[in-house]
């Protein structure tokens, strides 16, 4: 299983770089394409059937949610006709349904999957679209992977205490510990990297607190979507990344991260 993560690593990571280097669209469609696949792994977990209409409604919901950030600032906001279509178009749905026992069931999680994975993801796009954009892209990426990478190995070293045993067995404090230390380290030295790059005006409390902020919603991120895989008896949202299971099983930790560090940009740096 190691293995497998570090190959997914090899191949995915350079390919996020250089999507976040070049902008638009190629980060556009990186963030697209997560979402979607995310968004249909809910589904899936949630136990949609895939004949059934809501769920491809749902995933143009959720692409048009995660795309939001090119429509939504200009003189015509599309968004809120988006969010007024879907809902209309999807409570009428179900009055044309042969079958009413799941009828609330499936629309509720057919509006959550939509939300939950493409209006969080949109962030992401609202945060490369800063000034500095690039740049503040780069640094809660990486943070996240620093986060992640010393949560399961000092986790996986001397992990005794478990964090939360009843959604995440193999969660325990140390590990969450060692995520923290390794965020807000990596944090700062991803920071002085990207200022020799390109230059990036930071102040070092904003670059600690940021580190802070990534490593905490990073890892309920995780804890989230680990519950919601209890909740839903599956083990692993998807397969499609070797040795991770599933796309969000690989970036659950991403979903809160993007709108924290996006308001943290905006409010205070």
């Amino acid at each position: 299983m190691l293995k497998h993560r570090v190959i997914t690593a090899v191949v995915g990571v350079p390919l996020v770089i250089l999507a976040i280097w070049f902008g638009d669209p190629w980060f556009s469609l990186l963030i697209a394409a997560a979402a979607l696949a995310g968004t249909y792994e809910f589904y899936r977990m949630a136990d949609l059937d895939r004949r059934e209409p809501l769920l491809y409604l749902g995933l143009l919901w959720a692409l048009a949610l995660v795309l939001s950030p090119h429509y939504h600032h200009r003189s015509f906001d599309a968004l809120p006709l988006v969010i007024t279509a879907t809902m209309l178009i999807s409570l009428i749905w179900l009055l044309r349904r042969p079958s009413r026992e799941r009828a609330f069931g499936n629309w509720a999680w057919t509006i959550v999957g939509a939300l939950y994975v493409g209006w969080m993801l949109s962030y992401w796009l609202n945060l490369r679209g800063l000034e500095d954009g690039r740049n503040w892209v780069y640094l809660a990426m990486l943070t996240i992977f620093a986060n992640d990478t010393g949560a399961f190995f000092i986790g996986r070293a001397g992990g005794r205490h478990k964090l939360a045993p009843a959604i995440s067995p193999a969660k325990t404090w140390e590990g969450a510990m060692g995520g923290l230390i390794c965020s807000v380290l990596g944090a700062i030295v991803i920071a002085i990297v990207l200022d020799l790059i390109s230059p990036f005006a930071f102040r070092y409390w904003h670059i600690i607190a940021l580190g802070f902020l990534v490593s905490l919603f990073a890892q309920l991120g995780d804890l989230v979507e680990s519950l919601l895989k209890r909740s839903m008896r599956v083990k692993e949202s998807g397969n499609l990344l070797p040795g991770h299971g599933g796309v969000l099983d690989r970036f659950d930790s991403i979903i809160f991260v993007g709108a924290v560090v996006y308001y943290y940009v905006v409010w205070m740096a």
